[in-house]
């Protein structure tokens, strides 16, 4: 599996909102200077996250971003699905190819399938709250 700048990009969003948005909203501005991340392109990550419900906007002076509910209550895979086409870590087994033709015969296949779920499993188990918490440790 190889996540994208993109997933990577929305990943920091979503920490740096749980990490900066107190009581009030993160201006996108703001997350864009501290992530080093072009505004613009901010943007577009951020119109998946909203079309998936995991960020609030409000508009005017005091607006900006925040989060839909606490950190402790996204897990990474959820984001990364807003934003990825697809989190398998073998073209085998993942989007349109699940059906494949040659997985009867592949000894391989069994391994894609095994390396699969352990990586779903850390992304479905890994909240923000963690990578918060990680944050320098590793």
């Amino acid at each position: 599996m190889i996540v994208t700048t993109k997933g990577k990009n929305a990943l920091k969003f979503m920490v740096d909102l749980s990490m900066y948005q107190g009581d009030k909203y993160v201006r996108l501005k703001d997350v864009a200077q501290r992530e080093d991340i072009s505004e613009k392109y901010l943007e577009h990550i951020v119109s998946n996250l909203q079309r998936a419900q995991k960020v609030i906007s409000a508009r005017g002076v005091n607006g900006g971003y925040r989060l839909a509910k606490k950190p402790q209550e996204y897990t990474v895979g959820e984001i990364l699905k807003c934003i990825e086409n697809d989190l398998s870590s073998s073209n085998c087994i993942g989007g349109t190819s699940n059906d494949c033709e040659r997985k009867a015969q592949c000894v391989c296949y069994p391994l894609w399938i095994k390396l699969d779920t352990a990586i779903n499993g850390v992304l479905e188990h890994t909240t923000l709250q963690d990578l918060i918490d990680w944050n320098g440790q590793i």
